[in-house]
């Protein structure tokens, strides 16, 4: 029997400027720069991993910017939302923070009786700031030591994703197969959660019969990650989906995490990435996202990649009182 999912492990967009994208999650959200290195399927595309202090599977965003890209359009099959989950009293903080950086922000109100702050990073896609009651020893996220943000105020790593859809049946079929089970509805808003439940390990549904497909492209999410033990548990979660007649991918080696993708009926593309080996196999804890990493099979094209990608400067934080 595979072992449980055990929440989300990361969520990837797509970007435009790979410089203003890491301006705005290191300078801005306080996030770091867990990883710098390239989209393996496209080269030379930056692919840029974006968490807590070490990476932890839980806290990270990831992008593949494509400075040509233009902007996408939110809509049915996609993950509309991305949600992430900070301290019960910084949502003040983090609207004056975000103000004064000219980020458009929206104080929604209380969703399923927390409080939420909604904005969008450059390329529009839409972030939410959720004020969540921090558990001892939640996901053991360790904020990033020389972000700019205070420790008391950062972020803890995901609350939830939101998925939109057209209809409810068949996703919420997949759902439970997975191990989610309903704790919440509101209005054509439902939320379902897995294992122990809370931040990280949250999904919502939103049915919304009459809207149109979404198109990727800047600002949109690729797909959804869910965090699976190791790679034994990852094979049985494999053989378990295609019991179910879905579309599963080989496992694909991603040096950092093993993977296996497929879309839930309503066409959100999902992924079930391992937790292990993590991201110090090939830098230094101290050094993570500094210089461009390449996989082995990559190594001897590094010149012309190198050649293809435009130049990032990571810029050091100016550090508030913590």
């Amino acid at each position: 029997m595979e072992q449980p999912i055990l929440g989300i492990h990361h969520v990837t967009a797509i970007a435009s400027d790979p410089q203003r994208l890491l301006d705005f999650y290191t300078g801005v959200l306080g996030l770091r720069l867990v990883k710098r290195t390239v989209n393996f399927d496209d080269p030379g595309t930056y692919h840029l991993y974006f968490g807590d202090q070490t990476g932890l599977p839980g806290t990270l965003l990831t992008f593949f910017p494509w400075p040509t890209a233009g902007r996408g359009r939110r809509g049915v099959g996609q993950v509309d939302v991305t949600a992430l989950a900070v301290p019960e009293q910084s949502l003040s903080y983090w609207e004056d923070r975000l103000r004064s950086a000219d980020v458009p922000v929206e104080l929604s109100g209380k969703r399923f009786n927390e409080e939420v702050l909604t904005f969008a990073d450059p390329d529009g896609l839409k972030l939410e700031l959720v004020a969540t009651p921090q558990e001892e020893g939640r996901g053991a996220s360790r904020p990033w030591q020389d972000a700019s943000v205070p420790t008391r105020h950062a972020i803890q790593g995901f609350h939830s994703v939101t998925l939109c859809e057209q209809g409810y049946e068949s996703t919420v079929e997949v759902l439970e197969m997975m191990g989610f089970r309903k704790t919440a509805e509101q209005a054509n808003r439902f939320r379902f959660e897995v294992g122990e439940g809370g931040p990280g390990a949250s999904v919502e549904v939103l049915c919304v019969s009459e809207a149109p497909y979404g198109r990727i492209a800047a600002g949109i999410v690729h797909h959804v990650a869910w965090r699976v033990a190791d790679d034994a548990s990852q094979r049985s979660w494999r053989q378990r989906l295609v019991s179910k007649h879905l579309d599963v991918t080989p496992v694909i080696d991603r040096c950092y995490f093993h993977s296996i993708y497929f879309r839930e009926p309503g066409g959100v593309l999902f992924e079930l990435a391992t937790d292990p080996p993590g991201f110090g196999i090939d830098e230094s804890i101290e050094e993570l996202g500094e210089t461009l990493v390449l996989p082995p099979w990559l190594e001897p094209y590094r010149q012309r990649i190198e050649r293809v990608l435009p130049p990032l400067q990571l810029r050091k934080p100016v550090k508030e009182g913590g």
